[in-house]
């Protein structure tokens, strides 16, 4: 399955905060890079009051200094980006004003930066021009200067509004250079060939809930769906025989601790079947590992990287622990 994701030119890995999706995008890109693949990790919706901050996806593949819009290579092999509406704003005038000088004094201009920051479809139609920038770009060969884009959304609401941006635009603005780039974005996000969407959950009732929503959401604006992401399977250490044999001791000599961590692994196992009989793509479970930070990043791309992933098992000598 990974093999295919790889394939693709864009990645877009979304869910609710708090499910592990900025380390997972981190993972996935040092995955996609050990199998031989130039990526583009890109951090997407940054503000400019943001740009200067630390970024925490940065941090988690040892970007320390990001400069600003810029493009940052951390490794051979990959490459990170913030993606901000006002960049994409400034590079889209570039495209259609004569000279990128006026472009530059233009984005100089209070009033038009005040103005493309209060219209949500413009701050959202600049994050995609800047996409739509970096796939464009090209090494001397002619072959992509980023084959492979992994963008980290930083909220369900944001890939919602990505997802939307194409028709609101469109019924608005039919023609003219923003007609043409919006079309070349349709091409691209609605390609299953070219663009994949990651939805990553936690193995609980609520979050599986919120996925399949979103998964709705998404399908009805024609983003295909590459892969659903289970983050922080528990382990499960038991054979059939062996659950029996801890439910009749625990029958017998009454309640235990243990049995806290049981209901845990049962809700979680009545998740992931819960998620994989809705769902339609494929689902990629991932284990719960007792590290965190870029150790948790390296773990779980050397997981990803197995020519054979067990849907809940964790790395050789490891057990439930720390989250992502």
């Amino acid at each position: 399955m990974l093999d295919a994701l790889w394939e693709r030119r864009a990645l877009l890995v979304s869910g609710k905060g708090g499910v592990g999706k900025t380390t997972l995008a981190a993972a996935l890109a040092r995955a996609a890079v050990a199998s031989g693949r130039r990526v583009l990790l890109a951090e997407v919706g940054v503000t400019a009051e943001e740009q200067d901050n630390p970024s925490p996806l940065g941090a988690l593949v040892g970007a320390r200094h990001v400069p600003g819009p810029g493009v940052l290579e951390v490794s051979p092999g990959l490459s990170f980006v913030r993606l901000s509406a006002i960049e994409g704003q400034r590079l889209f005038l570039q495209d259609v004003l004569p000279l990128r000088m006026m472009a530059d004094a233009a984005m100089r201009t209070r009033a038009l930066r005040r103005f493309l920051e209060a219209a949500p479809a413009l701050r959202e139609m600049g994050v995609l021009f800047q996409m739509l920038h970096l796939v464009r770009r090209t090494r001397p060969d002619g072959s992509p200067l980023y084959p492979l884009c992994i963008l980290d959304l930083p909220a369900t609401g944001h890939a919602l509004a990505i997802a939307a941006l194409p028709d609101a635009l469109l019924s608005v603005m039919p023609g003219g250079p923003i007609g043409r780039s919006v079309r070349e974005g349709l091409a691209l996000l609605r390609d299953p060939r070219l663009t994949g969407a990651l939805l990553v959950t936690l193995p609980e009732p609520l979050p599986v809930s919120e996925t399949l929503e979103l998964a709705t959401a998404i399908q009805r604006h024609r983003i295909p769906i590459a892969a659903g992401v289970l983050n922080r399977m528990p382990d499960n250490p038991f054979s059939p025989d062996g659950r029996a044999a801890v439910e009749r001791l625990l029958d017998e000599h009454g309640p235990h601790l243990g049995q806290r961590a049981l209901g845990r692994l049962d809700r979680a196992r009545t998740a992931q079947a819960r998620l994989a009989g809705n769902l339609s793509a494929p689902l990629l479970t991932v284990p719960e590992l007792p590290v965190s930070g870029r150790e948790l990043v390296e773990r779980l791309a050397t997981y990803l990287t197995r020519p054979t992933l067990h849907p809940a098992a964790p790395l050789e000598g490891e057990s439930a622990g720390a989250r992502p």
